[in-house]
């Protein structure tokens, strides 16, 4: 089961005051013409992003949520089947947690960087509280699993001994953590169409958005902007952020926080929120989503099928099911 995630990593974005170069406050930049015409939305923070055509196409976070919740009680109930009756809900399976902390902190909007005063503190890097509490919200709650439970809840290859029998029962094939995968989408016509199509085709209308004059031009106009308030001229927010030079260095993500890059990172936000360059940026993804759903609204509605199937088998996993 797949999700789409932020494109960008933009994890969280800078002192009021730092950094070289003037120039006016967001509220005092006009969004040029092209900024907004019919159909742009008017956006200075991510409160403002509407909903995106392939949305309703896609997983929501509470779906993953329920289908993981729905995914642990499957895998309890088979290993309890092998005879391990104490076999924690939410296992500590070892699972690097630089993983799941880079997870926390790519999942955010494409479009760049909104919030002016994560901006003004942390520049392009990230508040260390939060990133802890974002974190842990990832670790295991139950205990460690051990070596004999292993093998039964990742397959046969896993564990010791790598035996395909254990307490007189055969291991199933990827062991119950794949076991309880397959119950969920065993209803499922075309698991890889269901899991891929979508992220597929967002990822080519991505590149075609970042490429249409009209994106292009809102970011030479946000470029302008943030080199007249005396910072270094970038093709785009992406490109500021991504700047090696804040984490020259660094080995766990985070950034400097230099007084030029809290600078840049200020007037990266108040150019993009005065411009209204995410507006732009959305307007433009959205036509080209809803064009392609025009031409391909077969595919996207078998997507859409399996991905109800998927909900249902939740829903009766959790008890739910009427």
């Amino acid at each position: 089961m797949k999700v789409r995630s932020g494109v960008l990593a933009l994890a969280g974005v800078v002192l009021a005051g730092c950094g070289a170069g003037s120039g006016p406050a967001a509220d005092d930049i006009s969004p040029p013409g092209y900024a907004r015409k019919p159909g742009v939305p008017r956006v200075k923070s991510e409160a403002d992003i509407p909903e995106l055509p392939f949305a309703r196409y896609e997983f929501s976070g509470e779906d993953v949520e329920r289908w993981e919740k729905a995914r642990k009680l499957l895998q309890r109930q088979c290993m309890r089947s092998f005879g391990f009756e104490d076999f924690p809900l939410d296992p500590d399976t070892f699972v690097r947690m630089a993983d799941a902390y880079e997870s926390t902190l790519t999942f955010v909007s494409p479009y760049g960087t909104l919030d002016l005063d994560r901006a003004r503190r942390w520049g392009y890097g990230f508040d260390p509280d939060l990133a802890e509490k974002q974190e842990a919200a990832f670790r295991p709650k139950g205990r460690e699993v051990t070596g004999r439970e292993r093998q039964v809840l990742e397959g046969p290859e896993a564990g010791e001994g790598g035996r395909s029998v254990v307490n007189g029962r055969k291991i199933p094939k990827g062991g119950c953590s794949a076991k309880a995968e397959r119950r969920l989408e065993a209803a499922v016509a075309d698991p890889t169409r269901m899991g891929e199509y979508v992220s597929r085709r967002t990822a080519e209308i991505d590149e075609a958005v970042a490429k249409d004059e009209r994106v292009r031009r809102a970011f030479r106009d946000w470029s302008r902007c943030v080199e007249g308030r005396g910072f270094k001229r970038y093709a785009s927010p992406a490109r500021a952020f991504t700047d090696k030079a804040w984490r020259k260095g660094l080995g766990d993500g985070s950034t400097h926080r230099t007084e030029r890059e809290l600078g840049t990172a200020v007037a990266d936000v108040e150019c993009n929120r005065g411009l209204n360059v995410t507006g732009v940026w959305w307007a433009v993804t959205a036509e080209k989503q809803r064009a392609d759903l025009r031409r391909n609204r077969s595919r996207y509605e078998a997507v859409r099928k399996d991905q109800d199937r998927v909900r249902a088998a939740v829903r009766e996993v959790l008890g739910e099911a009427g």
